[in-house]
């Protein structure tokens, strides 16, 4: 079972993304740090994209709002960006 460090917001979002996706190997997550804001990158497999953006987007919505939660509580912003 995959493990994640709470302090890392890739770890997080990398963690949750496998549990989705039928092709776990096929996840990317990057990290671009900025001055203000860290941008966390996803990008699955074209036949598991479906499953992260979720019908009407409730699923990426899910993912956003913990990320958000996760980041305030580091005293960070944070954004995902799903990439096709």
């Amino acid at each position: 079972m995959r493990t994640f460090d709470p302090s890392s917001l890739k770890d997080l979002i990398e963690f949750i993304s496998h549990a989705l996706v039928d092709a776990p190997d096929a996840v990317e997550v990057n990290e671009v740090i900025g001055d203000q804001t860290t941008v966390i990158e996803l990008k699955v497999a074209k036949t598991d994209t479906g499953k992260v953006i979720g019908r009407e987007g409730r699923t990426a919505g899910a993912l956003r709002t913990l990320l958000t939660g996760a980041s305030a509580k580091l005293k960070r912003r944070a954004v995902l960006e799903i990439i096709e």
